[in-house]
């Protein structure tokens, strides 16, 4: 039993993370509309509503699939060039957890796929409005008979690690361009969507940060 406390403690931190991501909204908060990405974001995990969610995957490949524990998506705007952005986050309760995570979203030379099932296509996009997703999706031109698999443009990933693992990991270690990283407490919060340091921090995930003007 004593072997098993730490255990329960991390699976306890993950689902309160979930469930706190649960509660964010569709766009990511600190995300703001620009001209890099200027269409809606559309939340596609967690979603208690739709059993089966949208994960990414390697091109030809049915037994790698990611399903991180938050998904936002953001659907470039032309039927001839489709394309997607993604943002994820992801709880990591142990360094070994954290490696694993942190090589499914190494840059590679191939792109990854966003497979998006029909059915989480064809429900609400949000609680109260029965708009289905898809028709937020400017380069659908109508309703769609199957998945939706599109190559992913741009990703970055926000990673939250247990408090004394981020503060070893945040005074000795680097963080790729397309990483971000905070305490798994924060993620945790009831109130992180408002959090002002967590906020700044997912505004640095946009497409545009990384430019003077746009």
């Amino acid at each position: 039993m004593i072997a098993s406390l730490p255990t329960k403690r991390l699976h306890h931190m993950d689902q309160r993370v979930r469930q706190s991501l649960s509660r964010w909204p569709q766009r990511p908060p600190g995300l703001e509309p620009s001209a890099k990405q200027p269409g809606p974001w559309l939340r596609g995990r967690p979603d208690a509503a739709v059993a089966r969610q949208p994960f990414l995957k390697i091109p030809g490949s049915d037994l790698h699939r990611t399903l991180p524990d938050g998904l936002w998506l953001h659907f470039g705007p032309s039927a001839a060039d489709p394309y997607v952005d993604i943002f994820c986050i992801e709880a990591c309760s142990s360094f070994q957890n954290l490696l694993d995570k942190r090589s499914r979203f190494a840059p590679s030379t191939g792109s990854l796929l966003a497979n998006c099932p029909l059915d989480w296509l064809l429900a609400p996009f949000q609680p109260g409005d029965d708009t289905p997703r898809w028709r937020l999706i400017s380069f659908l031109p109508r309703e769609p008979v199957a998945a939706l698999v599109v190559p992913v443009r741009d990703l970055r990933v926000l990673f939250g690690l247990k408090q004394h693992h981020y503060d070893g990991f945040s005074r000795t270690q680097m963080a790729a361009p397309h990483e971000l990283y905070c305490p798994m407490e924060t993620l945790a919060d009831e109130a992180a969507p408002s959090n002002p340091a967590l906020r700044a921090l997912v505004a640095r995930a946009a497409a545009a940060a990384n430019f003077m003007d746009v």
